[in-house]
């Protein structure tokens, strides 16, 4: 198998493993606010990578962290942890899912403005086209708005804040430090977001069954997601990141008895075609 069809493998594992794991956060949703969902998930995982961060022997504490995209990129972890289980609780998973895939798009948008790369009109169209496709989902101002969802599109901004920050930080540092350091301040975040909201409910054994699977498919994302990149061809790879909606919607339909609307699904495809074509573009001017 050449690397970028084992790339394109692991990264369709990884999408199916986060698909997973959104079903998970919705299920734990049902019973105890969102915020506890991600403090046991998102407080569990920080513990996984630091303690494989140690054992690998890379440094978990280092002036590094103090670098101005490493606290950005932590805090943009927060808030995409936050934003995303929230949306999920809220809106149907099929939505969320949709609202997800303006990542690569935003990401475009965020390297142009941000880092000075050159982006052409064909581009720029395809931006615009993105975001046509967002609005066809979210239909502000019309009668199947719901304002829940706007949490997921703040989700879609925090990732690419994210993954531009990640550009941005030291190459020194090691991914697993990175990872360890970006989850570190979900749990606070989250605490934070509890004490000033909902309040923490009591935990049963319902609740808690579903964590070490949300906590499993979440390191098992994070994994295959970081190995396709660093296997395969990033252009190659990248586009495969658009089966995540192929599976969740696959779980909503057949788990939790969505039906995704007309709009929902042409603006679901609207988005997957302008991000297509801008990695297309991307991969010929490259």
């Amino acid at each position: 198998m050449s690397d970028n069809l084992k790339g394109i493998a692991l990264m369709v594992l990884a999408m199916l493993g986060l698909a997973c794991t959104d079903s998970v956060v919705k299920l734990m949703a049902a019973y105890m606010p969102a915020p506890q969902v991600i403090l046991i998930v998102g407080g569990a995982t920080a513990l996984i990578f630091s303690a494989a961060a140690l054992i690998h022997r890379e440094p978990l504490f280092s002036r590094d962290f103090l670098h101005p995209a490493v606290v950005g990129r932590s805090l943009a972890e927060a808030v995409a942890a936050l934003t995303i289980t929230a949306s999920i609780a809220l809106v149907p998973l099929a939505t969320v899912s949709a609202l997800m895939q303006l990542n690569p798009i935003l990401v475009t948008l965020g390297a142009a403005l941000f880092f000075g790369e050159q982006v052409g009109w064909r581009r720029w169209a395809a931006i615009a086209a993105g975001m046509v496709g967002m609005l066809m989902i979210v239909r502000p101002g019309l009668s199947g708005f719901d304002p829940n969802a706007l949490l997921a599109v703040a989700a879609a901004v925090a990732l690419s804040a994210r993954d531009l920050t990640t550009r941005a930080a030291p190459r020194a540092i090691p991914s697993l430090t990175l990872a360890a350091w970006g989850f570190s301040l979900v749990p606070f975040a989250a605490v934070a977001a509890l004490l000033i909201g909902p309040g923490f409910s009591p935990l049963n054994a319902a609740s808690l069954a579903w964590a070490p699977l949300g906590v499993l498919f979440t390191l098992t994302g994070y994994w295959a997601l970081t190995a396709a990149v660093r296997v395969g061809e990033l252009s190659t790879v990248a586009p495969f990141r658009y089966s995540r909606l192929l599976f969740a919607t696959l779980i909503a339909v057949l788990f939790f008895n969505e039906r995704p609307d007309g709009w929902t699904i042409a603006g679901s495809l609207l988005i997957i075609a302008a991000g297509l074509y801008a990695f297309l573009r991307e991969r010929r001017r490259s």
